[in-house]
């Protein structure tokens, strides 16, 4: 496994291997890696003859009291993740490399980025598009993989390729999940032990809604967002229901009432657990009954 710093560096082994009929994949990560990350490097690799995976702390996503400074950093503990999952080069440029001496350009997506994580993190996904499109363009993958972990972002990212002819194949793998349920994540470095234990509830209330959905044949949005809203006061007062969306899973169109509805539906959250942020989301599928 190589380390590749310089944009050109990586463009003309992507060039190489495209040349010789040999398939590229794209693990793009921000670092301090965990087991969600590896199972895409796995992954990657089953479906592809060559994968990069690129560490890349991205400044243009944070924003002004996010915590760019303190993400966490471990580069060779990166590295030996990388090898073990099968990776074949890591891209890990630094800031001056990605982004020049001047960069004024930028991509943004509107509408699907207005909402959920968009209104509480205004400018972040135009830093996540701009840096994807960038990542893209130095990688040139044949395949790009995400986690379903961040939905929203998926989104975006899927109709940026769309909307601008990206020449790349979108995989949106699994998320992975702790013994307790709780999504796997970089930031769950920051939770005490107690949080971490607690924090199972985000992934309690996400099945919980689901089932509402499916089981209990609730329709009613509202309903179920007030019965999910109690829930989590009622379990873990001490934290911070920042919101709870029920929305179609391809523009992310809230709903109101699922009776007709047909087709994906996306059951996502964020709450604060003492100052770290966490997200998370579920994924189901609500077939209309034609009786």
């Amino acid at each position: 496994m190589k380390v590749i710093k310089e944009i050109s560096a990586v463009q003309d082994i992507s060039d190489y291997f495209k040349c010789i009929g040999k398939k590229t994949g794209l693990v793009p990560t921000m670092g301090f890696l965990h087991e969600g990350h590896a199972s895409l490097i796995i992954k990657a690799k089953e479906e592809n003859d060559i994968v990069f995976v690129s560490i890349f702390v991205n400044p243009t996503q944070f924003g002004k009291n996010e915590d760019f400074g303190k993400y966490p950093r471990d580069f060779e503990r990166d590295y030996h993740i990388c090898e073990k999952a099968g990776a074949d080069y890591i891209f890990y440029p630094d800031i001056k490399e990605m982004y020049g001496e001047n960069s004024l350009t930028s991509v943004t997506v509107s509408g699907i980025t207005e909402r959920l994580e968009g209104e509480i993190r205004p400018g972040h996904f135009t830093g996540v598009a701009t840096v994807v499109l960038k990542l893209l363009n130095a990688v040139k993958p044949d395949n790009l993989y995400l986690g379903q972990k961040d939905a929203q972002q998926n989104a975006v990212v899927g109709k940026m390729i769309s909307d601008l002819n990206v020449d790349v194949n979108l995989k949106i793998c699994a998320t992975m999940r702790e013994a307790n349920g709780l999504a796997m994540s970089s930031r769950n470095t920051y939770l005490t032990e107690e949080q971490r234990t607690k924090a199972s509830v985000l992934y309690f209330l996400l099945e919980k809604a689901k089932k509402m959905i499916l089981e209990e044949n609730i329709s009613d949005v509202s309903e179920i967002k007030e019965i999910i809203s109690d829930t989590f006061k009622q379990m873990t007062p001490e934290f911070e229901l920042q919101y709870f969306d029920i929305a179609e899973n391809k523009m992310l169109t809230p709903l109101s009432d699922l009776e007709s509805f047909e087709g994906e539906i996306l059951i996502s959250l964020a709450a604060k657990v003492g100052s770290t942020r966490l997200i998370d989301n579920v994924i189901l599928r609500k077939i209309r009954d034609r009786k």
